[in-house]
């Protein structure tokens, strides 16, 4: 049986995943009552996937950056317009090679981030005013590149990589029945991973949690990815930009939890005086933590251009403010040291759930601006006062 205690502890834990669960729950509930569709509609749940692919690549990177010590990146919106701006010109107006254009924006994006990352870890500029500034000066950049104009319309041979689907069959019942074989493999090897990281902590008397709880958390977990598959599974597959967001935040998954580096950042958050006296060259850190945010600034602006099939002046608009509020809002703390990227993906995946199914009830823009503010603003007041508590 499973323990008050424990239960109380795994509800604490996963108390995010199971208000996104419960909130997917009562939109459900709400357009069903309205007649306007279904938020589980198979076509819907694949566009809510590539309507927030952004939202979790720039969060990942955000996330870093405020485990750092509660700092943002204010520019992350502009870089994606600029970069955005650079593959239209490179890709559609000069038609240079794809695979090319692809490393040319990647490496602009890296030294911008370097760049902002100079003047932060090393100069000590706070993170604040170097980001506000980028956030005019990259936008500027990116509509002087564009004139005040639209680039469009991409290439095929770039968009496969971010608006196909797997398995690219015609047949739908071989597209449902290889998409559910790969949810079982996807299950298959989270189950595998999840017994031998457990039997690896017993061996070193690590504490763990019950096996009942344990045994829960996999069937419930397991269960959703299989739910969400099977829905995949009627429309087209597996977006391919959901393959690129899996690498993503496994690979960030790890290295913030299982490599000396990554764990870097959580001590230069919890204490950056004390990380310094320990050896850890705090500046190094918070120049990495930047430079990556540029790198993903630009990921996320070659997957925007791809699902838009343009490059815009105002791409990117507000984007910033969706990144870290997924990252609040999904228990990273606001004066760092805190948070875990899974947590911001389910904090990226809440916010896209909010917008989804209030434009589904067809609820005005102005009123869901109000509401995605009031849950930012719950989030960080949450985690203030859980503070104060633990202090006390």
């Amino acid at each position: 049986m499973i323990g008050a205690h424990a239960i109380k502890k795994g509800l604490q834990k996963n108390s995010m995943l199971i208000a996104l669960v419960v909130l997917m729950l009562l939109f459900q509930t709400l357009i069903l009552t309205t007649g306007r569709g279904s938020l589980f509609d198979p076509l819907n749940i694949s566009n809510i996937i590539s309507q927030n692919a952004y939202v979790v690549i720039l969060a990942t990177g955000m996330l870093l950056c405020i485990l750092t010590g509660g700092n943002i990146d204010l520019s992350v919106g502009s870089v994606v317009a600029m970069v955005g701006a650079l593959a239209g010109t490179l890709i559609v107006n000069l038609n240079l090679n794809v695979y090319f254009s692809i490393l040319l924006c990647l490496l602009t994006g890296i030294l911008i981030g370097a760049w902002q990352g100079f003047w932060i870890a090393f100069i000590r500029i706070p993170a604040f005013i170097v980001t506000l500034t980028g956030m005019l000066l990259w936008r500027g950049v990116a509509l002087l590149i564009l004139n005040g104009l639209t680039i469009s319309p991409f290439p095929d041979e770039y968009l496969r990589y971010f608006t196909s689907f797997v398995p690219a069959l015609d047949d739908k019942e071989a597209v449902m029945a290889v998409t559910l074989i790969i949810g079982v493999i996807v299950c298959a090897v989270f189950i595998f991973l999840s017994v031998f990281g457990r039997i690896k902590k017993m061996k070193k008397n690590y504490t763990v949690e019950s096996f009942a709880l344990f045994f829960s958390r996999i069937i419930i977990i397991s269960a959703i990815v299989m739910f969400l598959t099977w829905l995949l599974s009627m429309n087209k597959g597996f977006p391919v930009v959901l393959i690129l967001l899996a690498v993503i935040v496994l690979g960030y998954s790890y290295y913030t939890q299982k490599t000396v580096p990554g764990r870097y950042l959580y001590a230069m958050g919890g204490n950056e005086k004390a990380a310094r006296l320990s050896g850890i060259n705090t500046d190094k850190v918070l120049f990495f933590a930047y430079t990556n945010m540029g790198f993903l600034s630009a990921v996320a602006a070659l997957a925007c251009v791809g699902r838009f099939n343009s490059a815009s002046p105002t791409a990117g608009t507000n984007y910033e403010m969706d990144a870290i509020g997924a990252c609040y809002i999904g228990g990273a703390s606001a004066y760092g040291g805190t948070g875990t990227v899974g947590g911001a993906v389910i904090g990226a995946i809440f916010m896209g759930v909010l917008n989804n199914g209030m434009s589904i009830m067809g609820i005005d823009a102005n009123w869901q601006r109000v509401v995605k503010g009031l849950v930012l603003l719950f989030a960080v007041v949450f985690d203030v006062l859980s503070k104060k508590r633990s202090k006390s």
